[in-house]
């Protein structure tokens, strides 16, 4: 049993650098195969097809995603508004260490992911729209406790929540296409500014 879940974790972990740095359509599975030491034979018994491998990728690197940096930055004991900068930060710092290890930053698995694969998917598509909706719901429960503290006036946190993933987003393909982690440090303060309000209001 130990040795299918090691062999399991060597095609995920050799897929998941090579889709990260490059593209789902450009990483082939013998590719995989020949990183992980393994045969086509052993690939296909975990994984059916690159898809099933494709959201085996996204759904682990959602869980480190989501218990690194981010459970790090949406710690409960941090005041609300304060989560928002160490998102950015974290963001930033992350990007900025891949660029110092290989020269060009890799930007966000998730929304590359996006760009490429959403019309041509609709399974991936899917799965990539949940792990988005995962990182709004972060945003959202830190904007609906600072209006319950009364840090920050009533609003849409919803909206608003989903108005500053996709800031954040932004802010990381345009970094990725100016190859300038630094990018987001200039742009991460205005986060904090956006600001939807509720209808009526």
């Amino acid at each position: 049993m130990q040795v299918a879940t090691d062999t399991r974790e060597r095609i995920i972990a050799a897929a998941k650098t090579r889709f990260h740095s490059r593209s789902y359509a450009d990483v082939g599975i013998k590719e995989i195969c020949d990183s992980a030491e393994i045969q086509k034979g052993s690939f296909y018994h975990f994984f059916p097809s690159k898809r099933d491998l494709m959201l085996a990728v996204i759904e682990d690197f959602a869980h480190e995603w989501a218990d690194g940096f981010v459970a790090e930055a949406f710690d409960p004991a941090l005041p609300p508004m304060e989560r928002l900068e160490y998102m950015i930060d974290a963001a930033y710092f992350w990007q900025k260490s891949v660029k110092e290890v290989h020269g060009r930053m890799s930007g966000c698995l998730f929304g590359n992911l996006a760009l490429e694969l959403s019309t041509q998917d609709e399974i991936l598509r899917a799965k990539l729209m949940a792990v988005f909706n995962q990182a709004k719901t972060r945003f959202q429960e830190a904007l609906d406790e600072a209006v319950a503290i009364g840090a920050i006036e009533p609003l849409d946190s919803e909206l608003t929540a989903e108005a500053m993933l996709a800031y954040l987003e932004g802010m990381i393909l345009l970094a990725k296409a100016q190859n300038n982690p630094e990018v987001l440090y200039r742009l991460g303060p205005a986060i904090q500014s956006i600001r939807i309000e509720k209808a009526g209001h």
